[in-house]
């Protein structure tokens, strides 16, 4: 895996509610991201069973896809995903263990594209990011990411 780097961090403060971006961020084992709306418990999903509910990442080479692809330039603040990378391929983390900063996680399952954000945004986004949304991970050890941070493969 080449080196990426987190070029942003966005928080939920409620479910539905708009995300606001954050220069840093404490990332909790078991809970999430600080401030979040999924690590209280109260995001969309929160009630739903199964790891990959404490960040999402997006990588913003997909929104540029999907731009060009389909005509739709969704801003990253509107994916509902945690941390917007860059220079990393998000879909080979699955079941890996990654660091960013000096936070590990380990790559859950994709962050597919549902009816719910699609409602929040606008047609065409779900069939646009189909295996192009992201990352859900659970989060390893407590530390605090900050923008600008490196991603690489975990020691």
């Amino acid at each position: 895996m080449a080196p990426g780097s987190l070029v942003a961090i966005q928080i939920g403060r409620e479910a539905e509610g708009q995300l606001d971006s954050v220069p840093e961020v404490r990332a909790v084992p078991g809970k999430g991201l600080e401030g979040d709306r999924y690590f209280r418990g109260e995001g969309s999903f929160s009630k739903n069973p199964g790891g990959g509910r404490q960040v999402t990442l997006v990588a913003s080479e997909m929104l540029e896809l999907l731009r060009s692809e389909h005509g739709i330039a969704l801003p990253a603040s509107e994916t509902r995903r945690n941390l917007v990378t860059k220079g990393v391929s998000l879909n080979d983390l699955v079941g890996q263990v990654f660091q960013v900063g000096s936070v590990r996680m380990k790559g859950v399952r994709l962050a597919e594209p549902c009816n719910h954000l699609e409602r929040l945004t606008q047609t065409g986004v779900l069939k646009g990011l189909v295996h192009r949304a992201g990352l859900r991970a659970d989060i390893l050890d407590e530390g605090v990411l900050r923008v600008g941070d490196p991603i690489v493969p975990a020691p």
